[in-house]
C-alpha cells in the first residue's frame, strides 16, 4: 500500500478503491477503531525556543499537535510524530474515538453499518465511513445508488471536521459528488475552537434523506434527457478546460480538448452501467465520476485521496453544477 494511505480497515463488501484490510462484518465502532489502528491519541504541547543546553528558553505561545503512536511503533522507530507544528492555544483536538463514537448510536439502532476507517499522510487526516440504510434505484429496479456518511477528522491547522453524504453508484462503484453544488444542507463543518459535540451534529442528520431525495430526482431527470454530440463536447470542455486555451476557448471548441475530456467522451457509452440509460446526461455525469475515481492517477490510494479531498472532488462538484445548465 503506498504512502498516502497509512492504515485502513473495511468490513462487508470491498470498497470501491480496493484498499484496506478486510475485517469481520458488523463490527462495533470501537472494534473498527482498533482494526484500523486508529486507537492512538493526539496531544497538544506548548512549543518553546532557546538554548536548551544552557536551559535558556521561552514559550512561543503556540502549540504543536503530536501523535502518540507508541503502541504501533516498531523497535527503533519514533513513538511520536508531529501532525501540526503550530496551532493556537484554543485549538481543541478531536480524538479518533470521538469520530467513530459519533456513529455508535446509529450502528446500535441498525440505521448504519461501519464500512471503512483509516488514516492518510501519517495520521494528518483520519476518516470513518458508515453505510446508511438509505438507497434508491434510478429507474424501477435499475441502477442502485447507496448512501454513505463520511466523517473526516483532520489533525491539521486550518482544516475543519467535515461530515457529509457520499452517494456511491453500485454498478461501477463511482463516488458521486459529496453535495449538490456543495450546499451546506448536505454537509456539516465544525472548527476546532471548541470541544466536539456530537449532539449538535446529530441534529442535522436528517440531511441524509433530504439529500438522497434531491439526488434521486436529479438522477431520474438526467436519465431521461438526451444529449447531443455538440452539447456533450461543450460540457466536457467546461469540466476539463485547457490551461493553455482557457475555459472560454475550450468551451467553444468543436472537439474534446484535454486528455481527460477525450477520455470521458469515450467513457460516456462504455463505462460500467452505461447500458442502462444510453445517450443520456446521466451517462455523461457518470463518465466524469468514473474517470476521476478509476482512471486518473498512478495509484489507487492517490485516486482515493483526490476523489475525497483533492482536485477530483472539486471536478465532480463542478460537473454537477455545470450539467444543470445543459439540461434545465
Amino acid at each position: 500500500m503506498s504512502h498516502n494511505v497509512e492504515t485502513m480497515a473495511y468490513s462487508g463488501e470491498t470498497p470501491w478503491h480496493g484498499l484496506g484490510t478486510k475485517v469481520p462484518h458488523d463490527l462495533s465502532t470501537q472494534d473498527m477503531l482498533r482494526e484500523a489502528k486508529l486507537d492512538w491519541e493526539v496531544k497538544k504541547y506548548e512549543t518553546t525556543v532557546g538554548d536548551y543546553e544552557k536551559d535558556m528558553y521561552e514559550k512561543t505561545g503556540s502549540y504543536a499537535l503530536v501523535r502518540d503512536y507508541s503502541k504501533y511503533a516498531k523497535e527503533g522507530e519514533s513513538k511520536y510524530n508531529v501532525l501540526a507544528p503550530s496551532v493556537g492555544k484554543g485549538w481543541c483536538p478531536v480524538q479518533n474515538h470521538q469520530a467513530l463514537d459519533f456513529f455508535q448510536d446509529y450502528v446500535i439502532k441498525g440505521d448504519m453499518e461501519m464500512h471503512t476507517a483509516g488514516s492518510l499522510n501519517s495520521g494528518k487526516i483520519v476518516w470513518a465511513l458508515a453505510k446508511v440504510k438509505c438507497s434508491f434505484n434510478v429507474w424501477k429496479d435499475k441502477d442502485k445508488v447507496e448512501a454513505f456518511m463520511l466523517f473526516t477528522n483532520p489533525h491539521m491547522h486550518g482544516k475543519c471536521i467535515d461530515i457529509r453524504l457520499t452517494p456511491i453508484r453500485v454498478v461501477c462503484n463511482n463516488t458521486l459528488t459529496w453535495a449538490l453544488e456543495s450546499k451546506s444542507s448536505n454537509s456539516i463543518r465544525i472548527n476546532h475552537r471548541k470541544p466536539f459535540d456530537a449532539s449538535v451534529v446529530q441534529e442535522h442528520m436528517g440531511m441524509v434523506n433530504n439529500a438522497m431525495s434531491d439526488y434521486h430526482h436529479l438522477a431520474q431527470y438526467l436519465s431521461k434527457k438526451k444529449y447531443t454530440t455538440e452539447a456533450l463536447v461543450s460540457y466536457l470542455n467546461e469540466v476539463y478546460p485547457s490551461k493553455r486555451l482557457g475555459v472560454e476557448k475550450s468551451y467553444l471548441s468543436k472537439k474534446p480538448v484535454t486528455d481527460n475530456a477525450k477520455q470521458c467522451f469515450d467513457l460516456v457509452e462504455t463505462s460500467p452501467g452505461s447500458e442502462y440509460f444510453g445517450g443520456t446526461w446521466w451517462n455523461v455525469l457518470n463518465a466524469v465520476t468514473y474517470n476521476t475515481d478509476h482512471c486518473q492517477g498512478k495509484t489507487r490510494d492517490g485516486r482515493l485521496t483526490s476523489a475525497w479531498y483533492g482536485r477530483n472532488a472539486d471536478v465532480k462538484a463542478r460537473a454537477v453544477k455545470l450539467i444543470k445548465d445543459y439540461v434545465y
